[in-house]
């Protein structure tokens, strides 16, 4: 059977805005700009049959997944498996002020396959979530067409397996808030990347900056350090 996984991360929370890490904390909540987000793009799929959601049972997740359900008749599944990176003792604390004074925060963001006790690495999380996905695969009334709707952790790895990139380098992926990767899958056939990190209104798209305003935004290696943090959230 052949089969269309959407893959979606969750629209913008509060916490993204505050470059807060949120791990597996309950209560993280879409902004309204969240909200436009998800509402945005359940509009651009709803060209889709979408047969069936299951989402990580974190609210910003499963938030996002009632907009996708909407007008559907479609019940949203929740599955553990699909939730963020459990990033232990960091969870709550604000990304620039890890990056500033916890070297292993900066080591961990270096090389996501080694991490300190109590966090989950990338090759654990990416055991976690595509197990997650494939025990779905298996119940034939997911049908055709399933949605998948987690966080940038989740979907970078699972890209990152379907493609064959290895799970250390998942983190040069760029997956938007509300954004929607679409992998085919057919029998014994390689998968097929139809999107990665597709959105209606791209976050990256955005006008280049004046010369001179650009020399004031912060070094790149410090930039690169805290998109790689706010794309954990």
């Amino acid at each position: 059977m052949k089969r269309t996984l959407l893959i979606v991360r969750h629209g913008q929370t509060t916490w993204n805005v505050e470059h807060r890490l949120p791990g597996q904390l309950p209560g993280v909540a879409l902004t309204e700009n969240g909200r436009e987000q998800a509402a945005r793009l359940a509009e651009s799929l709803s060209v889709l049959p979408i047969s069936s959601i299951i989402s990580s049972p974190l609210e910003r997740a499963r938030d996002t997944a009632a907009y996708l359900a909407e007008g559907r008749n479609v019940e949203i599944q929740f599955e553990p498996d699909l939730m963020d990176t459990n990033v232990g003792e960091w969870a709550g604390k604000v990304i620039d002020d890890l990056s500033k004074n916890d070297p292993a925060w900066k080591a961990y963001v270096k090389d996501p396959t080694v991490a300190p006790e109590g966090i989950e690495t990338f090759p654990q999380v990416q055991r976690r979530v595509v197990a997650a996905i494939e025990r779905w695969l298996t119940h034939d009334d997911i049908g055709a067409y399933p949605v998948f709707v987690a966080h940038a952790d989740v979907v970078k790895l699972l890209v990152a397996y379907y493609t064959g990139l290895e799970a250390g380098r998942a983190g040069t992926l760029m997956i938007d808030n509300a954004s929607v990767s679409l992998i085919e899958l057919e029998d014994s056939q390689r998968p097929r990347m139809l999107a990665i990190g597709w959105s209606p209104r791209p976050g990256w798209l955005k006008p280049p900056l004046p010369e001179a305003q650009a020399q004031t935004q912060k070094p790149e290696a410090e930039t690169q350090e805290q998109e790689a943090g706010e794309q954990k959230t």
